[in-house]
């Protein structure tokens, strides 16, 4: 029986690694391609428009934000508008206008565009003002 020696061990060792260098080059790489992960996605991601206006006619600058995002978008002059990302099956847009309720649309497999009417609100504004004081400036002559 022949006796490990330092010269034996080291000799193992690059054997060893050349075994496994030789081995890992050798091996073929799969890697799912970009194209693959694109197709399987674009029947998924839906581009939607649409169109806002209430009772009198289109809105300009109707908010429509993916709910739990900051993405999002307003209408143009004819109330029209195409979000800037792609929305998938039970995603939520909000559409906000000052003195119109807030309405949220979910989008399903099949939404492609909204033609959204929006109803009036009633907008408060807090307190009352006081006009038993006249106005006075706090600046000095």
């Amino acid at each position: 029986m022949k006796a490990l020696t330092i010269k034996n061990i080291a000799q193992a060792l690059s054997f060893m690694t050349i075994a496994i260098f030789a081995t890992l080059i050798s091996n073929p790489v799969y890697a799912q391609s970009q194209n693959v992960a694109t197709a399987i996605n674009a029947d998924q991601q839906l581009t939607v428009k649409g169109k806002v206006s209430d009772d009198k006619g289109p809105l300009l600058g109707v908010n429509i934000v993916l709910k739990g995002s900051k993405i999002g978008i307003i209408t143009d002059k004819n109330g029209e508008f195409t979000f800037p990302e792609s929305l998938s099956s039970g995603d939520i847009l909000v559409f906000s206008y000052l003195g119109f309720e807030k309405q949220n649309i979910t989008i399903d497999a099949k939404t492609t565009y909204i033609n959204l009417l929006m109803s009036s609100d009633l907008v408060e504004m807090m307190g009352a003002p006081n006009a038993s004081k006249p106005y006075k400036s706090k600046r000095s002559n």
